[in-house]
């Protein structure tokens, strides 16, 4: 037969019982918001290009424009290659065929399509 601190040490302790629940508890929380998050995620950026779109160009006294270059003509620019231009750039935010966009290196502001700056990058 088996004594007390035999059964003893098989039980679950209270303690350790609330330790569980709070983990499951939290574990469920987490797998809850993740995937409200993952439902929410299209929506939410939505708004972002949509902003970019309607954003003020950037100007040509802009510091940063001046600093990379920044010109709203690409063919106007000695250093641009034939071709490249912020509509075909892997930086440009903006929907396809759009006379202007959103720009990874202009927050807040929008470039025409037709731009280019020295930070041009082939999209791939």
């Amino acid at each position: 037969m088996k004594s007390d601190n035999d059964l003893d040490s098989h039980r679950v302790k209270p303690e350790e019982n609330r330790v569980q629940y709070v983990i499951d508890e939290g574990r469920r929380r987490l797998l809850k918001n993740l995937a409200l998050g993952m439902a929410l995620m299209p929506i939410a950026g939505a708004p972002l290009t949509a902003a970019a779109a309607d954003a003020p160009l950037v100007a040509a006294d802009d510091p940063t424009g001046k600093a990379l270059k920044y010109v709203s003509d690409a063919s106007k620019s000695v250093d641009s290659k034939p071709g490249s231009t912020c509509a075909n750039c892997k930086l440009y935010q903006g929907a396809a065929g759009a006379a202007q966009g959103g720009c990874l290196l202009f927050p807040g502001k929008s470039v025409k399509s037709t731009g280019w700056c020295i930070s041009w990058a082939a999209q791939t």
